[in-house]
């Protein structure tokens, strides 16, 4: 069987070159007013979407603007799954203005970090998604407190890997201030890219051989020379005979 794989990115964020990435990658973590975004960028962002047959995820956050959503709260549970139901339910009302709908649910930046290893901040990321769509499949770390959450409560989970950050060999992600938290070199995220997909592994940046399995992988829009891996990504995967493909 060919090999498929969804490449995603973070758009609508008022940060990187959204009008180069939007053609490269197969969907589209939009930000929806949680750690950036309004009406009017959610709606850019949706028809960019559209325009290129790109699917559409929302990318809510902690209500942290002056943080960019990286900072780690403690909000009561009930306040966050609030949060970050309004903020996916935006995202819905424009998209459907535009004839088009949501596919699944990113969250960003310091919640998404904490939803995979935090039982109480996953379980209220679950509840929060099916609060407003049931249907709707999360995206985040394989073998992470997300994933179990989502299983327990009966919602589809999708995996996916980071090619322009760095692991730890716990499989976490490098904090960004560390030595080797970030790639910006093209072959590197290539190696990274057709490691996971071809191999299933990444190599920490402690040479640890970490094993993994992905449906999607993601370059974050506010990497430096984003468009630039993104596209030496896609064009290695597809000569490898790797097809990009959205997973929702």
């Amino acid at each position: 069987m060919p090999l498929v794989i969804d490449l995603n990115c973070d758009l609508g964020e008022g940060v990187g070159d959204d009008a180069a990435l939007f053609p490269l990658v197969s969907s589209a973590n939009i930000a929806c007013g949680g750690h950036t975004g309004d009406a009017e960028s959610m709606r850019n962002s949706v028809r960019l979407a559209i325009r290129h047959g790109v699917a559409v995820g929302a990318h809510p956050s902690y209500v942290d603007r002056e943080g960019f959503g990286r900072r780690a709260l403690d909000v009561d549970p009930a306040v966050l799954r609030a949060d970050i139901a309004r903020q996916i339910a935006a995202l819905i009302g424009i998209a459907d203005d535009e004839g088009t709908r949501v596919r699944y649910v990113k969250a960003h930046g310091a919640l998404y970090n904490r939803a995979q290893v935090d039982d109480e901040v996953a379980t209220a990321l679950v509840l929060a998604v099916r609060d407003v769509d049931a249907g709707l499949p999360l995206l985040g770390m394989e073998g992470s407190a997300l994933a179990e959450a989502a299983t327990a409560h009966g919602s589809a989970f999708f995996a996916e890997a980071f090619i322009d950050r760095g692991y730890l060999a716990d499989g976490r992600l490098a904090p960004r201030s560390s030595e080797g938290a970030l790639l910006t070199d093209p072959a590197a995220v290539i190696e990274r890219a057709l490691g996971i997909v071809r191999d299933h592994r990444i190599v920490a940046v402690d040479s640890t051989l970490l094993e993994v399995r992905a449906d999607s992988l993601c370059v974050h829009g506010d990497t430096p020379g984003a468009a630039t891996l993104a596209a030496a990504v896609r064009t290695a995967l597809e000569s490898a005979g790797v097809r990009i493909e959205a997973f929702a």
